[in-house]
């Protein structure tokens, strides 16, 4: 591709990666729907409900944090394929929130604890390849976060292992208790460094 037309990329690759992030939204908000309408259908669970909640702010979020690919000049098919990649990881991670059917478990929670390996292998590959877009947006982007924002990494990663390793509802409670807290920590604390 010629870096003249380059720039011209990103609208499209924009468009494409809303989409992915669009159906997982909807998704997940068909999920939360199904629940609402048919209460019965399923034991609704706190443990699955704070995770579609939690998934719903990650793909805002990285919807969000992707302006920042405007500032990239020169495009490469791997860097298109990549972004890509990245949004079809977090529609999985929806997916895997919005089961079409949990009559074969005792509710949500089992079910989420019985797909747990998947869930947290998904979201293990969030955090590197988080690192590797924030790299790819250039010095300036990544220039505006602390250590905070790169402890998430192993922190992140530690936390994943122990819950593929434990169906244990309380610990991973508090996995995801942990998780939506710093998901508002780096929305409260992008939001004061730009105002």
């Amino acid at each position: 591709m010629d870096p003249s037309t380059a720039p011209e990329l990103f609208p499209h690759v924009r468009i494409v990666m809303g989409t992915i992030i669009g159906l997982g939204v909807t998704r997940l908000l068909m999920t939360t729907a199904g629940i609402i309408q048919h209460p019965s259908r399923g034991k609704v669970s706190s443990l699955h409900m704070l995770w579609v909640g939690s998934m719903l702010l990650e793909l805002v979020l990285f919807w969000w944090w992707e302006f920042a690919l405007h500032r990239i000049e020169v495009w490469s098919f791997g860097i298109v394929l990549f972004i890509l990649s990245y949004a079809i990881i977090l529609f999985l991670m929806a997916a895997l929130l919005s089961p079409d059917n949990v009559s074969e478990y005792q509710g949500y929670r089992d079910f989420f604890l019985k797909r747990r390996h998947w869930f947290f292998g998904l979201l293990a590959a969030t955090f590197v390849f988080d690192t590797i877009d924030t790299l790819i947006k250039g010095q300036a982007h990544w220039s505006r976060f602390d250590w905070s924002y790169f402890m998430q990494v192993p922190l992140g990663l530690a936390l994943c292992v122990i819950a593929l390793k434990s169906a244990n509802p309380r610990l991973h409670l508090w996995i995801v208790a942990l998780h939506i807290a710093y998901q508002l920590f780096l929305i409260i604390r992008f939001f004061n460094t730009v105002s």
